[in-house]
């Protein structure tokens, strides 16, 4: 399996079987992840952590303290598809892989600044994760 990006007009597609997604949220700039496994049934949501809480972010009463983390396992089943919105106020999101994170913006090979990105499972890759 592999994971694809789609924003603003362009198309990657990165051989990847787990990744980590990694963003502040706009308002606490609070550091928050969330790691991923691509599966044929599509993005299985394995783990969040969140660095503090407030303003909407708090974490769930099974949620350990673990290093300065709050972190829990979402129980929810995969998802064809993630569509990630982007405020232009926080920073990009980050995806991380193998210990390297980058930007969407990096990965795409173009600003993506507000626009939208779809990420979702397919089949074949065509550029190893980096």
């Amino acid at each position: 399996m592999s994971l694809c990006l789609i924003s603003a007009g362009v198309t990657k597609t990165l051989a990847l079987a787990a990744f980590t997604l990694a963003w502040t949220h706009s308002i606490e700039k609070t550091g928050w992840q969330e790691d991923w496994r691509v599966t044929p049934n599509g993005l299985e949501l394995v783990q969040a952590r969140v660095k503090g809480s407030g303003a909407g972010m708090e974490p769930p009463p099974e949620a350990q303290l673990i290093d300065g983390w709050f972190q829990w396992r979402p129980k929810r089943a995969p998802m064809p598809q993630l569509v990630l919105g982007n405020s232009g106020v926080a920073g990009e999101w980050r995806l991380c892989a193998d210990g390297n994170c980058r930007t969407l913006s990096d990965i795409l090979g173009r600003p993506v600044g507000t626009h939208v990105t779809t990420m979702r499972a397919c089949e074949q890759p065509l550029e190893p994760a980096r």
